[in-house]
């Protein structure tokens, strides 16, 4: 079924190599971790237990750059779901370091989270 790229993701000129207060930047090992390299890393989602990649630097990478990561993250997902996923590139809870999330496709959880089967995309 493959993989498609739900939200378009836009970089920024501000990046910065760090920030303590990130909890993305500090990369506490607290889930499974799937791949990581100089550039970035991938591990599950503390909340929604999808792959999530996360760029090592503080703030938002241009195109090209993004495209590469987001092909590293397709290499985890694929893997994990093999009857496909879609690339969720919202950046909900820490919106200023750039982060992407697989999730399985018509789906948003992961079936190992609590929270699976749960009505997403609404508040209440």
């Amino acid at each position: 079924m493959g993989w498609r790229w739900e939200t378009g993701l836009r970089s920024l000129d501000k990046v910065d190599e760090f920030d303590d207060g990130c909890l993305l930047c500090r990369a506490e090992r607290v889930t499974t971790w799937h791949f990581e390299d100089d550039e970035c890393w991938v591990a599950d989602c503390v909340v929604c237990a999808t792959p999530m990649i996360v760029w090592r630097r503080h703030g938002l990478p241009h195109g090209d750059l993004e495209r590469d990561l987001l092909e590293r993250l397709s290499a985890v997902a694929s893997e994990r779901y093999p009857d496909g996923f879609w690339i969720d590139g919202e950046r909900r809870r820490i919106p200023d370091h750039w982060h992407a999330h697989a999730r399985p496709a018509g789906g948003f959880f992961d079936p190992a989270s609590d929270l699976y089967g749960r009505p997403w995309g609404r508040r209440g």
